[in-house]
């Protein structure tokens, strides 16, 4: 069986984390497979290490004609059963051939973006009711498949190169500095708990809007922007905390990949967490914008270890029994299969 991927992603992103992390799961499977991505050397070179060699396309806006002519020499060669196309923009420049075409959802997509495709994949149960109420996909081609979190062993990080007190309560946040993130309210929380000290781990366009929020908080010795990061595992492993404090929020991968590395939860009350956070057990959830509520779970994780522990144990539970890298690649592989076959 071939299956063919693409993916035409921001520079950045959380989908686009998890797309390498399956491509590389589904090649450790053994499963003949072919990579086409948007032009970005970092994916590219993570992929390479990995001992898959993508193709690399611009992927442009409604005026790239030379994407889609590319992609059909791509299939004419490699002979795909199945082709894979994640989010919109490398569903519509996809064009039709002799194979099964799936298009992938992280998110509330217009579902019409996708009418061309045979099947469809969300990654959450909501989404998928979605497909089918409101995109009237059949029941029997919409199909949900949880992502996945590497779990790659790693040491903390040492604090101190990031001036940070040892035996500080440490949170972590990582994700796109985007209005959805709600990284704002998360500021205005740890503001009033003055003993939290906090990282956020991501690149967007609200950043020095960020910055400047933080210096007016007097937060600046307090929080540190890290950038883009590659090593999320070992931020994990460093803090205390994971805050996802997201207004808005389809998955939310951040918070498996917490649980992975046993690490307690924080969230906001958008769908994707809604739907997987049992309040209390495997994670502290909050109102969306609640800037006090936050700051209440905060201190109350901060001020119960047996909490944050038991939080942590119940995470990680639910990662190993549904988004662990081997139970979601044999879901890929059984779904592939039958697909093809059908």
């Amino acid at each position: 069986m071939r299956v063919l991927q693409a993916i035409a992603g921001a520079e950045h992103g959380g989908a686009e984390t998890y797309f390498v992390d399956l491509m590389k799961g589904l090649h450790e499977a053994g499963l003949e497979l072919e990579v086409v991505i948007r032009q970005n050397a970092e994916r590219a070179a993570a992929l390479r290490e990995a001992g898959i060699d993508p193709i690399e396309l611009a992927f442009g806006g409604f005026f790239d004609f030379v994407t889609r002519g590319a992609l059909a020499l791509e299939i004419a060669a490699f002979k795909p059963d199945v082709v894979q196309t994640w989010m919109n923009r490398a569903t519509r420049h996809m064009p039709r051939g002799n194979f099964v075409h799936v298009g992938w959802l992280g998110g509330y997509y217009k579902p019409r973006n996708f009418r061309h495709c045979h099947h469809v994949v969300g990654v959450t149960p909501g989404i998928v009711s979605h497909l089918i109420e409101n995109g009237g996909w059949p029941e029997d081609r919409a199909h949900y498949i949880p992502t996945l979190a590497v779990c790659e062993p790693a040491d903390p990080l040492n604090r101190a190169d990031f001036a940070t007190p040892v035996d500080a309560p440490l949170l972590i946040a990582l994700g796109r500095l985007h209005q959805k993130k709600a990284f704002d309210v998360l500021l205005e929380a740890v503001a009033e708990v003055p003993e939290t000290y906090l990282w956020i781990a991501g690149e967007g366009p609200l950043r020095a809007a960020l910055e400047r929020l933080s210096d007016k908080l007097g937060l600046a010795s307090r929080v540190r922007f890290l950038g883009w990061r590659g090593d999320r595992e070992a931020l994990l492993k460093t803090a205390d905390i994971c805050v996802m404090p997201s207004r808005y929020e389809p998955f939310g991968n951040v918070m498996v990949e917490a649980w992975a590395q046993n690490r307690p939860v924080i969230v906001a009350a958008a769908a994707g967490p809604r739907g997987r956070i049992e309040d209390g057990k495997n994670g502290l959830m909050v109102a969306i914008d609640d800037a006090g509520a936050l700051a209440d779970a905060i201190r109350r994780l901060i001020g119960d270890s047996g909490l944050r522990a038991r939080i942590a144990a119940a995470g990680r539970a639910v990662y190993e029994g549904e988004y662990a890298k081997e139970a979601v690649v044999a879901r890929y592989l059984e779904f592939f299969a039958k697909v093809a076959g059908s």
